[in-house]
């Protein structure tokens, strides 16, 4: 293997395989980035078993022989990151043995075998949906945040992809809170899978501009391919709970305020409230809206939320202000609504004049 690149055409491919290795991996070969020279690209693959991300290089490369190793990616990252030249050469010296060269500095290092780097197939097999990656990144941003830490319940800990007749519902719970996002699509596909969060996370950062992005799902994987980047994650397995019986649809309360002024009253309401459990309590009824905490060891905090226009009888409801203002920045409207059906049941945020993004919170008892 021996080849001349440009080092920030380099640095960018790395970063993105990279995301995808884990330095705790049980296969040491795995805690590498494969380097794969063929006679018109330089392919970089890493990958923790769970997800792989693939990158191809065919521009700014000057290839002067085949070949294939395995490097840290640890290693490797840091000194393209450091080596102080525009191009870089990088070719192999001995068995595995790398150097990388500089303009005035050498890295000589130890890589292993590709031969020992496990097989990863990454065919497009599978029902095939194609959209924006902006819609994707927008959709992972909106709801990962709400999905479980915590392992007891597996298929919690994912986004649920529900795709049928145009429409593509993606869905997060732990159960306390739930966030979904509804997309219209092109394809006329089918499926129901639970994507691991860690990966989503890993896509929505790679995504960098406006362009088509094609999925293949099949029964244990999806495959991302877009930017000649191929992203490929295992899916988790089992059911995911039908949660469209929490969704209310009818609303006896309602109440209409700028997310910036509700944000901002959130977050003092918060600052005398426990911080394990951090929950406020809105009181509201037609002539005014009050946002407060107690918390018996640091005090109390009361505010009117005077730009707030609330309809309906009057109402007392408790609820996690982390909960509610992750809600808010998620739909990141200057405008939200907020749903009431009663003092302990779920309520919901939406933004003023979309329908296609909902956040459900849970209340909380308070005594």
């Amino acid at each position: 293997m021996n080849f001349k690149i440009k080092r920030l055409e380099l640095l960018n491919a790395l970063a993105k395989v990279s995301r995808a290795v884990s330095m705790k991996s049980p296969l040491p070969v795995l805690t590498g980035i494969k380097f794969d020279l063929k006679e018109d690209e330089l392919i970089l693959t890493g990958s923790d078993s769970d997800i792989t991300i693939q990158t191809s290089i065919h521009e700014n490369i000057e290839i002067i022989e085949k070949g294939s190793v395995v490097l840290s990616s640890r290693y490797i990252l840091e000194i393209i990151k450091k080596i102080d030249s525009e191009d870089v050469h990088i070719y192999i010296v001995d068995g595995t043995l790398t150097r990388i060269e500089g303009a005035s500095s050498r890295f000589d290092l130890n890589g292993t075998s590709y031969i020992d780097y496990p097989r990863i197939d990454l065919n497009k097999s599978g029902v095939n949906l194609q959209m924006k990656a902006t819609d994707l990144k927008e959709a992972i941003e909106q709801t990962s945040f709400a999905t479980s830490e915590k392992e007891t319940r597996p298929v919690l800990t994912g986004v649920n992809f529900k795709a049928k007749d145009h429409v593509l519902e993606c869905i997060a719970t732990d159960s306390y809170r739930l966030a979904k996002r509804i997309l219209n699509i092109d394809s006329d596909v089918s499926f129901n899978i639970i994507i691991p969060k860690k990966s989503l996370i890993e896509i929505s950062r790679i995504i960098e501009k406006d362009e088509l992005i094609d999925l293949y799902v099949s029964d244990r994987k999806v495959l991302f391919i877009f930017d000649s980047v191929l992203i490929q994650t295992r899916l988790i397995d089992g059911s995911y709970p039908d949660t469209s019986r929490l969704i209310p649809n009818d609303f006896d309360y309602s109440m209409t305020i700028d997310s910036t002024s509700l944000l901002n009253s959130i977050d003092r309401a918060s600052l005398l409230s426990n911080e394990q459990t951090n929950i406020i309590k809105l009181s509201m009824n037609e002539d005014q809206v009050m946002l407060s905490s107690y918390s018996q060891e640091i005090g109390s905090v009361e505010e009117n939320l005077s730009r707030a226009f609330y309809k309906g009888q009057p109402l007392n409801i408790s609820f996690s202000a982390k909960y509610l203002n992750d809600a808010i920045k998620s739909i990141n409207g200057d405008k939200v609504r907020v749903l009431f059906t009663g003092e302990m049941k779920p309520f919901i945020i939406k933004d003023f004049e979309k329908e296609d993004i909902i956040q459900l919170v849970l209340p909380v008892r308070t005594y």
